[in-house]
Order: C-alpha cells, then sequence, then structure tokens
C-alpha cells in the first residue's frame, strides 16, 4: 500500500522563547516491508537541523531554534510503501539484541494487577506467538480507549487498574506482561491509516513487537486487538514511550505552552496514477 502521511505540531508560546531544543523521531527507515519513497521535515522559522541515529537504530534529528519565536510549526510529510507480512518485521537498520528488550522501565513495571493477568495467561499455555494472540485480545477486550483518561507519564500498572486510557497505554500493558512471560517486547510509534475512513487523527499511534524464536520481531496492536498489516507505518520503537516519543525537548522563555498536533494519512496514488491524471 502507499501510503502518504502529513504530521503537523504546533507550539504557541505565551511570550517569546530565548531558544528551544528539540530530539525529533518523525522519519521512518525502509526495511523489508517498509520502503520510504519521499520525506521531509519542513519549520516555519530558522533553525538548524542536525540528523542522525539513536542507540535503538531510530532515524532522529536535533532541532535548534535560536532566535525568539512566540509559534514553531513542525511539519512532516512523505510517502512510504509498505507490504503486510502478518505483522512479522524483519531487517529493521542499527537493530539490537532482542534481549535488551526485557529489561523494565517505570512506565513498563508491572504490578500486582499485571503480574495475575501474566500468570492467568501463562497457565492457558500454548506455543509464544498464541500466547501473545491471547494477551492481545485480553488487553483489547479489557481495556476502553479514553484519550482524557491518562498521560505521557501513566504506567502500564496504573492503566490497567483504571481500565482505559489510549495507545500508548495498551502498548505499556502488553510489553510489562511480554516482559514478566520472559519475552521480549518493545514499543513502536508510527501512523495507521484508518481503513474507516477517519484518515483526520489527533496523533501518531502506538503498538507493539514482541520476539518469537524462529518468526523474529512480531508486530501486534492491543488498541484493535490485531497483529499489524500494510496499513501500518513504523517510525521509531524504545524500550518505551519515553524512547519512541515523536517530539521531545526543552526550551527557555516563553511563558506558557499550547501545543495542537493534526495527523492526517491517506492511501496514495501510484506514480502511473499520477504521471496519468497531471
Amino acid at each position: 500500500m502507499r501510503l502518504s502521511v502529513n504530521h503537523t505540531t504546533t507550539y504557541r508560546y505565551s511570550e517569546p522563547t530565548r531558544r528551544i531544543i528539540q530530539l525529533l523521531r518523525v522519519t521512518p527507515s525502509s526495511f523489508q516491508g517498509q520502503t520510504v519513497l519521499s520525506w521531509r521535515i519542513d519549520v516555519d522559522c530558522d533553525v538548524r537541523l542536525r540528523e542522525g541515529r539513536d542507540g535503538f537504530g531510530n532515524v532522529t534529528h536535533m532541532l535548534y531554534v535560536d532566535q525568539p519565536v512566540q509559534v514553531l510549526t513542525l511539519a512532516v510529510s512523505g510517502r512510504v510503501l509498505t507490504e503486510d507480512n502478518a505483522g512479522v518485521v524483519r531487517a529493521v537498520p542499527g537493530d539490537l539484541p532482542h534481549q535488551v528488550f526485557l529489561r523494565e522501565t517505570p512506565l513498563t513495571a508491572a504490578g500486582n494487577a499485571l503480574d495475575w493477568l501474566a500468570m492467568d495467561i501463562s497457565e492457558e499455555g500454548g506455543a509464544k506467538l498464541d500466547i501473545l494472540h491471547g494477551l492481545n485480545r485480553r488487553i483489547h477486550d479489557r481495556m476502553r480507549f479514553d484519550v482524557a483518561a491518562t498521560g505521557v507519564g501513566t504506567s502500564a500498572e496504573d492503566a490497567f487498574g483504571a481500565g482505559h486510557g489510549v495507545c500508548q497505554d495498551f502498548a505499556h500493558i502488553f510489553i510489562a506482561v511480554a516482559r514478566r512471560l520472559g519475552i521480549p517486547a518493545r514499543y513502536v510509534s508510527g501512523h495507521l491509516f484508518r481503513r474507516d475512513g477517519a484518515h483526520q487523527q489527533p496523533a501518531a499511534h502506538a503498538w507493539v513487537e514482541a520476539f518469537v524464536d524462529d518468526l523474529g520481531w512480531v508486530a501486534f496492536d492491543p488498541t484493535n486487538g490485531i497483529s499489524t498489516d500494510d496499513a501500518y507505518l513504523r517510525v521509531a520503537c524504545g524500550l518505551d514511550y519515553r524512547e519512541a516519543a515523536p517530539v521531545v525537548g526543552a526550551r527557555s522563555g516563553g511563558g506558557t505552552e499550547e501545543l495542537s498536533v493534526e495527523v492526517a494519512v491517506h492511501q496514495a496514488r501510484s506514480q502511473s496514477q499520477w504521471q496519468v491524471q497531471n
């Protein structure tokens, strides 16, 4: 599937900033099943951008704004060709040994409730892949999607106890339980083409990848209760949200901040269609 993405983040400050530094993880990589056809980052003021890769192999850009601004808009756009590989993810650039993703973080620490869920799923038995599919369904059935229920600092245990959250929380819960079962799991940020026609979205999407012997990394989306397919565009991964977040940073000055995010994901026309119609 050819996917077209437009991801705009706008910051509005109550007074001029003195300096802004941000780390961007908004640029996808090409790997088996995903080919980046074009991609660009546009900023509405004079900035310095320095490209690199972090320890997880994610494409990063350091953004520096050295002059006063009261509005900063980051516009990310591009086209990517995706394939449906039944959730299997292979040949990601700069990938780390899968054992790294057994490490617990504050956001993915399992407490009593998630320990109970891990024990319950373990007692059902079955192959590792079946266990992961069962976990994916359990979270989807147990949790209610609610954009007002949690924040970026909400842990997996707290979100599970509340019974509602956003895709970030669904992913953290899956990761916490998988690691309790001895299965490496990692957080993935990216974009989702909505086949129900909801192409305008308030934020990027998040899902997980778990390591299965003989298959490698397999991607699951507990928010929707499915494995990923060609509607998913993978951008970054990490141990949890904090290590795969699209934008993190710091500023001096600026007073209070207002943030707005707009994401549009469409199925793009093929190059041959573009040539005929234009």
